[in-house]
């Protein structure tokens, strides 16, 4: 049976992503650091990494749902310790658990790794510099293995949202959320259900011509 391993699995598109594989008939282990999960494990931590995914066995699919917001506020008045806090999660997480799982995935010549970046990694958010940081150091880190794996049978695709009605964004400033969905020219945000439909059919056999590609799921707001 295909196994996935889905981080950030506990809620918004992660727990969708695991309710939707698993109508595929797909195992899926969700991972998060708290609430409704398979695994609670901190993806930062590589010892703890590595340990859970040795008892896990054979990982086919990975998704990198993991993320944090991190700080609303003007670039200048951030500081290196907020930088840090979300660049260790956003980009250093999903590191970590590429490193733990991509070698398996070469050696039994499939596999399938969706990290999740953000419209804000494309455009940039005003007041979110961070976060759209390191959502474009996930698009930068997904181009660069999708080419490394490509000729492996592994395919790494990314995928873009714009905002989605997720519980990361419950403590986002109600006056970005009103700018970013203003931004949307369908006028709403998004679904999660939405969001996980467009990784079942990247981690499927569907698709075996697509690595290090960006998918947006924008409602419109993507340019190019």
């Amino acid at each position: 049976m295909t196994r996935a391993l889905i981080t950030g699995g506990a809620s918004g598109l992660g727990a969708a992503t695991a309710a939707r594989l698993r109508q595929e008939g797909i195992d899926v282990i969700t991972v998060d650091l708290a609430g409704a999960c398979d695994i609670v494990l901190d993806i930062t931590d590589d010892a703890a990494v590595a340990a859970a995914v040795g008892r896990l066995g054979p990982v086919d699919i990975l998704v990198n749902s993991a993320g944090i917001v991190g700080p609303n506020m003007p670039l200048v008045d951030t500081t290196t310790a907020q930088w840090k806090s979300v660049l260790d999660v956003n980009v250093v997480g999903t590191v970590t658990m590429m490193r733990a799982v991509v070698p398996g995935m070469v050696e039994r010549g499939w596999g399938r790794v969706v990290n999740i970046a953000s419209m804000a990694g494309k455009d940039g958010n005003p007041n979110l510099s961070i976060y759209s940081a390191s959502k474009a150091a996930v698009i930068g880190l997904t181009k660069s293995a999708g080419k490394e794996l490509a000729t492996t049978g592994v395919l790494v695709n990314a995928i873009a949202p714009a905002v989605i009605a997720t519980p990361m964004n419950d403590d986002t400033a109600p006056e970005v959320l009103a700018h970013i969905t203003s931004l949307i020219p369908m006028k709403r945000v998004g679904r999660a259900e939405e969001v996980a439909e467009l990784i079942a059919w990247l981690v499927s056999d569907k698709v075996t011509f697509s690595t290090g590609a960006v998918y947006d799921i924008s409602g419109g707001r993507a340019t190019y």
